[in-house]
């Protein structure tokens, strides 16, 4: 639960849904409650059916994977981790690095396909900041102009280069206490 509230805290946004998968962490009478009290719809992934979670699973390898790497972190790690993601990756996430928005039409056969033009690429906070009314969607007290301002605390550059020298003096810390412990 902890880790869950930390989660909805850090989005800048009100939560209008939160897609699980089957974990028993995500399904219980407490997260319902939360989700509740947010009056947010809680939707969960059918069992062996991996399409259910695109886009966690896309996230996973496009970002968490390709941050983090493949092996596993034990979990005696996770206060460490959680907050390199907290301080470091997620910020780079939302505010510095680019992503592919898709464009929807339809083709000459009346099926709507996806491209994904140069000029919908964009941040995260930069795509929130182009809807109509985008000030409507955050939390009480958040402002686009603070978002902003976050954003432009730091260039793209020097925000990624803040980010690997955290993941590298994250990993020197996660090895020598691995082998300490072995």
């Amino acid at each position: 639960m902890p880790v869950i509230e930390a989660l909805l805290e850090a989005f800048p946004f009100r939560i209008l849904g939160f897609h699980a998968d089957n974990g028993s962490e995500y399904i219980n009478h407490q997260v319902a409650k939360m989700l509740d009290k947010l009056a947010a719809e809680f939707t969960k992934s059918r069992p062996r059916h991996s399409n259910d979670n695109g886009l966690a699973e896309t996230k996973n390898g496009a970002i968490i994977r390709k941050h983090l790497g493949y092996s596993h972190i034990p979990q005696r790690f996770a206060a460490e981790v959680n907050a390199f993601c907290a301080e470091h990756l997620n910020p780079y996430v939302n505010f510095h690095r680019p992503c592919l928005f898709a464009e929807e039409y339809l083709d000459t056969k009346g099926k709507t396909r996806k491209r994904y033009p140069l000029d919908a690429v964009m941040t995260p906070l930069e795509k929130l900041t182009s809807l109509p009314n985008a000030s409507d969607f955050l939390k009480p007290g958040v402002t686009l102009d603070a978002l902003r301002e976050k954003s432009r605390a730091m260039s793209d550059n020097e925000a990624v280069e803040r980010l690997n020298t955290a993941r590298n003096r994250l990993f020197q810390s996660l090895s020598k206490r691995s082998r300490n412990a072995a």
